[in-house]
C-alpha cells in the first residue's frame, strides 16, 4: 500500500532536494520537443550566459551536465588531472570524504587533511603544505565549500589570501636578499620557479545560490553545483563553471572522460547547438525560470534571506539547550544547522518519529554522527514563516523523545529575531 501523506503538505527541511517553486513546476510541464530546433539552442545560449552570474565569473566557461552534483564533481577532476597528480584534499564531513573517494577510485594521489568533524577545513596545514612544495607537485586544492553533513561553511576567500601572501612573503625575503647579497639572477628565478600553479577546485552544491560565491575575486578554477539545491529544482543538472586555466588544463589532462569531456560541450558550442547529446528538456525550462526568479529576487537579497534563515535556527537550537555540531562561530552555515542531541538520545528516531507524526522532513546524522545529530535544512525556496513551522514542529518531536524543551520556546527566538530583521518584500513596498 502506498504512503498517504494526509492533509495539508509534507515540510521539507532536509538540506536538498529542497521545495520547487510553483513557477518552477509550472514551466516544467510540458510536453518533450526537438532540442536540435531553433528554440532550445536559443534559451541554452541565455542560460549559460546568466548561470555564470550566480557563480560571479565573467571569464568562467559554463557545462550543464545531466547529472547529480556526484557527476560534476567527476567532470571536474577528471577534465583536469592526470592519474597519479597530486591533490590536497581536506576531509571534514561526509560529502567531502565521498569527493576524496572519488578522488582516490580516479587514481589520483590524494593528500588528505583531516579535521575532526564539526570543525572547517585546517588552512595552516595547507599553509605549510604549500610553502614546502617548492617542487609544485600539487596540482590542485580541493575543497567542499559547505559540508552539509556537519553545517560547515569553509572560508574560500582566506585560502585563495594563504595562496597569494605566502607568496609574497617568500618574494619579500628573496628581495631583500637581493639587496643584502646582490644574488640577483638566482633569486629572480627562485621568485618564479615558486609561483604556485595549483588548480583551485570547489564542491559549492549547498552553497551557490544562497552564500556567498565569488568566483573570479577568489580565483576558483572549477565550480560547481547541483539543480536540487539552491536552485530550487528537481534533481538532475550538474552545473559546473571551469576558468580558462582549468581550460587550458584540460587540453592535457591524461584522465580518461567521456560522458563528462568539456571538449565535446566547447565543439558544440562552436556550432550553435549546444548539446553533445540529448539534454533534459524540462529541467532547462525549470532553470530559465529559476534563475528568473533568483534575478528577481536579487542574489544579495537572496543571500541576506538565508543569512537570517541561518541565524534564526542557530537562536532557536540555543533556547532549546542544545548545541551546534559546528564549533565555531566562523565556520556556521546558513543552508543547513546540525543539531547535537544528548546521549540518550537517538537522533536517528527524531528524524523518523518527525516524519511519521508530523509529516516533516529532516536531515539525519551521517556516518561519523549518526544517531548523534539531526539536520535542519534552511536553503532554497523557503521563508520565515516556512521556517517557523519546522521549528515548531521539530520542538513537538523533542518532546516526544524525552527531551525537556518548553514548547514555544525556540519559536520564540526565531521569531522575535525574524521581526525585527525581515525586510519588506521589494515587489510589494
Amino acid at each position: 500500500m502506498d504512503y498517504v501523506y494526509g492533509p495539508g503538505r509534507n515540510h521539507l527541511f532536509v538540506p536538498g532536494p529542497v521545495n520547487i517553486p510553483e513557477p518552477v513546476l509550472r514551466a516544467m510541464n510540458r510536453n518533450n520537443e526537438d532540442y536540435r530546433s531553433p528554440a532550445v539552442p536559443a534559451m541554452t545560449k541565455t542560460l549559460l550566459e546568466d548561470v555564470k552570474k550566480i557563480f560571479k565569473t565573467t571569464s568562467g566557461t559554463p557545462f550543464m551536465i545531466p547529472t547529480t552534483g556526484t557527476g560534476a564533481w567527476e567532470s571536474a577532476l577528471t577534465n583536469t588531472l592526470s592519474p597519479g597528480d597530486r591533490i590536497v584534499s581536506f576531509l571534514i564531513g561526509q560529502f567531502s570524504l565521498l569527493w576524496i573517494d572519488q578522488q582516490q577510485r580516479l587514481k589520483f594521489n590524494v593528500d588528505v587533511v583531516e579535521s575532526e568533524w564539526g570543525q572547517g577545513a585546517n588552512l595552516d596545514v595547507l599553509e605549510s603544505k604549500i610553502a614546502e612544495d617548492t617542487a609544485h607537485t600539487i596540482k590542485a586544492i580541493c575543497i567542499v565549500h559547505n559540508e552539509t553533513a556537519t553545517g560547515v561553511t569553509n572560508n574560500l576567500a582566506k585560502v585563495r589570501k594563504i595562496l597569494v601572501l605566502k607568496w609574497l612573503s617568500i618574494c619579500l625575503r628573496m628581495w631583500l636578499s637581493i639587496i643584502y647579497l646582490r644574488q640577483s639572477h638566482r633569486v629572480l628565478a627562485d621568485i618564479n620557479n615558486y609561483m604556485h600553479p595549483a588548480l583551485f577546485l570547489v564542491d559549492g552544491v549547498s552553497s551557490i545560490c544562497a552564500l556567498d560565491f565569488r568566483m573570479d575575486e577568489w580565483g576558483v578554477d572549477v565550480a560547481l553545483t547541483g539543480s536540487q539545491k539552491a536552485l530550487s529544482l528537481p534533481t538532475g543538472i550538474g552545473i559546473v563553471c571551469a576558468s580558462p586555466k582549468a581550460l587550458e588544463a584540460s587540453k592535457s589532462a591524461k584522465s580518461v572522460r567521456v560522458f563528462f569531456d568539456w571538449n565535446d560541450y566547447l565543439k558544440f558550442y562552436k556550432l550553435g547547438t549546444y548539446w553533445p547529446y540529448t539534454p533534459s528538456i524540462q529541467l532547462l525550462y525549470g532553470l530559465r525560470t529559476a534563475l528568473d526568479l533568483l534575478f528577481e529576487e536579487g542574489l544579495d537579497n537572496v543571500i541576506a534571506r538565508h543569512s537570517r534563515l541561518g541565524k534564526a535556527t542557530r537562536l532557536a537550537v540555543e533556547a532549546w539547550g542544545l548545541k551546534n555540531c559546528t564549533q565555531s562561530e566562523e565556520w556556521v552555515s546558513d543552508t543547513v544547522t546540525a543539531v547535537l542531541v544528548p546521549p540518550y538520545i537517538d537522533s536517528t528516531e527524531i528524524v523518523k518519529r518527525a516524519w511519521k507524526r508530523y509529516n516533516l522532513s529532516l536531515g539525519l546524522g551521517l556516518n561519523k554522527i549518526a544517531g548523534k545529530v539531526f539536520r535542519i535544512g534552511h536553503l532554497g525556496n523557503l521563508n520565515e514563516l516556512q521556517l517557523l513551522g519546522c521549528l515548531a514542529g521539530v520542538e513537538m518531536v523533542l518532546k516526544d523523545v524525552g527531551y525537556p524543551v518548553k514548547l514555544g520556546s525556540g519559536v520564540a527566538a526565531a521569531s522575535a529575531y525574524f521581526q525585527n530583521n525581515t525586510p519588506l518584500i521589494p515587489s510589494r513596498i
